[in-house]
């Protein structure tokens, strides 16, 4: 009987990363966030600008946009976390962030295609995904409960195989049945559903409230299944919290290989997240690509990552998650240098045939990679923060692990905004993200596999 409950609060706790991924599969990458950039050029050119400074304008305010969102989640992050393992909670925490990612996805409704709101959509974007990412943390501090360290791995890698699956599910949903093309019907060849009207771009704009419902929907199993265990601890105020945290980050001088993680991973999550946010605004505004040519590539892409997450979680577990994160770190790298040497006439300087579907193929190819690496590297990362943490302050850690991941959150965004206002380019804009994977890269060295046992 207490190995099924323990296999239903392993599917449960499954059920947040199913019912979370809609936010960065169909909202972030593929869909409303390529749909933010084309209402910002439409508001640029409103203003007079040409359309390469418009684009190039655009891609720099949704910099600027991820930037503040990031640092957002970084001040607060370690904070909450703190203040959660003090009273032994994090349902309640889950439940208010769930709130936020409820009532920030269902407001992208109002987005202008015009631009006329641009700014009031950014801030409602904002809230739900900063209430997903905080969410985030206080589930993945659950996890060193679900198994031993050996089996964590293979859970980690399930989980994201389980969200990228329905992430995948979702953009496939909302590609069919909502987001208008250029001609005014859905891939499946029919008007938006329920009477949306295509030239107001509602199919597009439904995506915002189709996700609120559907996490709304699948995060039922995680609250009926997954339980925490209450405990006598009592509630912490803010200042001691901040305390907390503060004397946690003192105490990394005595955790070299745990300090020296959090900063690595600092740096190549950042460029994870910059790879992922401007991925699909770059497909639009390099390749002139349509929401339904890039929803495709969406598709492709986490079919690609549930594939690679569900795998690799099985060479975690026989190889451990440090050589998995080094491995997908190197062929991201690579995968950036081919994508930001492709435009819609050149391939590596080379001009094609007029017509050439070869760049076309080589970022749905590129897609894939991205996706499937993307997926690995998230996981066996989560995996080998439970090596390094205590599960008694579970939260507090992957608080600092919240914070790692978005202390510099700004910094891919802001360097990207910076290089494409002075360049003008926005392929060039992108290269950035190639540096940050380095230097995450090259701080590996010092950390060790199994947290700060010596293997």
């Amino acid at each position: 009987m207490a190995d099924v409950s323990l296999k239903k609060r392993i599917w449960g706790w499954f059920f947040f990363d199913w019912a979370s991924q809609p936010y960065h599969t169909v909202l972030n990458t593929f869909v409303f966030g390529p749909f933010i950039s084309s209402i910002a050029v439409a508001y640029y050119l409103g203003l007079g600008f040409e359309e390469q400074v418009a684009d190039a304008k655009a891609q720099t305010i949704w910099a600027w946009s991820t930037a503040i969102y990031g640092l957002t989640i970084a001040i607060m992050a370690p904070i909450f976390g703190a203040m959660a393992d003090s009273s032994g909670r994090k349902m309640p925490w889950i439940f208010v962030f769930s709130i936020m990612y409820v009532v920030g996805a269902s407001l992208l409704w109002t987005a202008d295609p015009t631009g006329g709101n641009l700014y009031w959509v950014l801030i409602f974007f904002g809230l739900g995904f900063i209430g997903a990412e905080y969410a985030l943390i206080f589930v993945n501090s659950q996890l060193p409960g679900l198994g031993t360290k050996e089996e964590i791995g293979r859970i980690s890698g399930s989980g994201f195989a389980f969200g990228y699956a329905g992430g995948v599910v979702a953009l496939l949903i909302a590609m069919l049945f909502l987001v208008e093309q250029g001609n005014g019907k859905t891939v499946a060849g029919m008007d938006p559903l329920f009477g949306l009207n295509a030239a107001e771009r509602e199919g597009t704009r439904s995506t915002g409230p189709f996700s609120a419902i559907w996490f709304v929907v699948f995060m039922i199993p995680y609250f009926l299944w997954v339980r925490e265990v209450r405990s006598d601890h009592r509630k912490s105020s803010f200042g001691q919290a901040i305390g907390t945290v503060v004397t946690s980050i003192k105490g990394l001088v005595h955790r070299p290989s745990l300090g020296t993680y959090l900063v690595s991973s600092m740096f190549y999550r950042d460029a994870l997240n910059g790879l992922y946010a401007f991925g699909g605004v770059y497909a639009a505004l390099v390749l002139n690509w349509e929401i339904t040519q890039i929803g495709v590539f969406g598709i492709i892409a986490a079919i690609g990552a549930a594939l690679f997450s569900y795998l690799g979680g099985f060479v975690d577990r026989a190889l451990g998650p440090k050589p998995v994160i080094i491995g997908t770190v190197i062929v991201l790298m690579i995968v950036c240098f081919v994508i930001i040497n492709v435009t819609p006439t050149t391939v590596f300087g080379m001009v094609l045939p007029e017509g050439s579907s070869l760049p076309n193929t080589i970022f749905y190819v590129s897609g894939v990679f991205i996706g499937g690496m993307g997926g690995i590297l998230q996981a066996a990362s989560r995996s080998l923060m439970v090596r390094h943490c205590e599960e008694d302050k579970s939260t507090e850690y992957f608080g600092l692990y919240g914070l790692s991941g978005r202390a510099t959150a700004f910094l891919a965004p802001l360097l990207i905004g910076i290089v494409t206002a002075i360049t003008q380019s926005v392929p060039i804009g992108i290269s950035p993200v190639i540096f940050l994977f380095l230097i995450g890269l090259v701080l590996l060295r010092w950390v060790h596999p199994n947290g700060e046992e010596r293997a």
